[in-house]
Parts: structure tokens; C-alpha cells; sequence
């Protein structure tokens, strides 16, 4: 196995590693830490285009199919620039063929101490939580490589603390809000309503509104699983870090069971 999730073979082409797989097949990537790096890709062409630091306020995300654990590539495109805010698409191609793609919203900062607040409630810390051996449930190199601590308060309700000692990309700096990018995916996973090998309920999007920046190793999440009665649920999170809440995020589902 790799030292990290990807590994980088050119200016837009990286190789995933054993890192990045499961968790509904082995010989595909958990979708997870190709977010990470779709993001990193983000800032760095923000990076390369401007100066004036702008942050992530938005990160969205439509999966538009599976992808093996192989080379891919990324492609990167302002679709709407702006003196302080940007809109910026990449999107992850393996042969050809369009994976995942982003849209972020690039934002000016500002000084808002004096009048910030707001009534997302706290969680347990990661030390209040029990760790949790997440691989007993879902296979693969990603679930196998993260620390997860969990309380479960509910079917469908559990908080969670996640953390990963391996790094994003082997050999470059990666910002805390791309890595944090790269475990947002496991939330479908860490409340689970229906023991996976009886249903199937893989998320077709992910999207994540941050009110700041991340901070810290560990990613903190209060998570919601809803499933509908017609095939449709919704994951839905509170993002956490050591600091408090910073923001929300939710994922659209497919739900099929297996056995029907």
C-alpha cells in the first residue's frame, strides 16, 4: 500500500491507492478521499490565481458513477469569477469518463467576532465518545485506515469523531479544509439505519456549508439517516471540530434493498 490516499503522476493526474478502497466494493474507491482531493485541487488553483486568500464556503458534490482504484484525473475551471467571491468547478475523470464533480464557493473573509453566534448545539467530545472499530461493519482500505470514536444515541442518529494518520497526498502540503474534505463522505457509514448487507444506500451527492475553517485532526459529526418510504433517504450532519460547530452538511441517498 501507499503512504497516502493518492499519489500525484503529473500536473492533473494521480494514482489512488489500496487507501482509497471500499466501502460497497473492495476494487472500488470510497468515494471519501477523492473529495479531499478535489478540494485540494480547488486551492491550489485559487492559490495559483490570487492572493488574497479566499476561503471554502461551500463545497458540493454530484457522483456521477463508480471508479476503481486507478488513475484519474482532475480538471479545474473558475465558472464564475469576482473581486471576493469565485465559483470554481473540478471535476475527476477516470478513462475518460466524469466521476465526481465539485463546485465551491471561494469567499472573502471579514471581521465578524462582534456579531457571530448562532444555535447549533455542542456534541461529546472525542475523549466522551467510545471508539469504535468502524471495519467490523464496512470493508476496505479507507474504513481500515480511520480512527472513529462514536456514541449512539439512536437508529440512525450516532456522533461521531473521525481522524487518519494518512495523508491526502503523498508529498505535498494539503490544507486542514481538504483533508477535513477527504472524511466528510464517511457520515453515510457512521449511523447507520439498516445493516448494509440487507440494504444498499449509497449517497448520489454530498454537500457541505462551512460558517469558518476547519481546525484540529479530528472531524466531528451529529448525524441524522433518514430513509423515505419510496427508495429515497437523506444523511443529514452537523460538522464539529475541537472549536464547536462550523457548519452543516447533507447527503442525498438511494436506498435498495437487497433482497427484494
Amino acid at each position: 500500500m501507499g503512504a497516502a490516499y493518492f499519489e500525484r503522476l503529473g500536473p492533473t493526474r494521480f494514482r489512488a491507492t489500496e487507501h482509497t478502497s471500499g466501502a460497497w466494493q473492495v476494487s472500488e474507491q470510497h468515494i471519501a478521499p477523492a473529495l479531499g482531493l478535489l478540494a485540494h485541487c480547488i486551492e491550489r488553483d485559487r492559490d495559483a490565481r490570487r492572493p488574497d486568500g479566499l476561503i471554502v464556503g461551500r463545497l458540493s458534490y454530484d457522483i456521477l458513477g463508480t471508479v476503481p482504484v486507478g488513475e484519474v484525473e482532475v480538471a479545474t475551471r473558475v465558472l464564475r469569477p469576482g473581486r471576493t467571491i469565485d465559483l470554481v468547478e473540478a471535476t475527476m475523470t477516470y478513462a475518460d469518463r466524469a466521476i465526481v464533480r465539485a463546485r465551491a464557493w471561494l469567499m472573502a473573509t471579514a471581521d465578524t467576532m462582534s456579531i457571530a453566534g448562532g444555535a447549533l448545539p455542542a456534541v461529546p467530545g472525542p475523549q466522551e465518545c467510545e471508539p469504535w472499530a468502524m471495519r467490523d461493519v464496512w470493508p476496505g482500505g479507507f474504513i481500515g485506515g480511520v480512527e472513529v470514536r462514536r456514541q449512539v444515541l439512536g437508529p440512525g442518529r450516532s456522533v461521531a469523531w473521525v481522524r487518519t494518520p494518512v495523508p491526502l497526498l503523498a508529498d505535498e502540503s494539503v490544507s486542514t479544509h481538504a483533508r477535513w474534505a477527504g472524511l466528510l463522505d464517511i457520515t453515510n457509514g457512521v449511523a447507520v439505519r439498516a445493516d448494509p448487507r440487507d440494504v444498499l444506500f449509497p449517497n448520489v451527492d454530498l454537500t457541505a456549508h462551512f460558517v469558518r475553517s476547519p481546525v484540529g485532526e479530528w472531524a466531528g459529526f451529529d448525524v441524522t439517516v433518514i430513509f423515505g418510504g419510496d427508495g429515497l433517504g437523506v444523511t443529514h450532519t452537523i460538522l464539529h471540530d475541537a472549536a464547536g460547530p462550523l457548519g452543516t452538511q447533507s447527503q442525498l441517498l438511494t436506498v435498495r434493498p437487497r433482497h427484494q
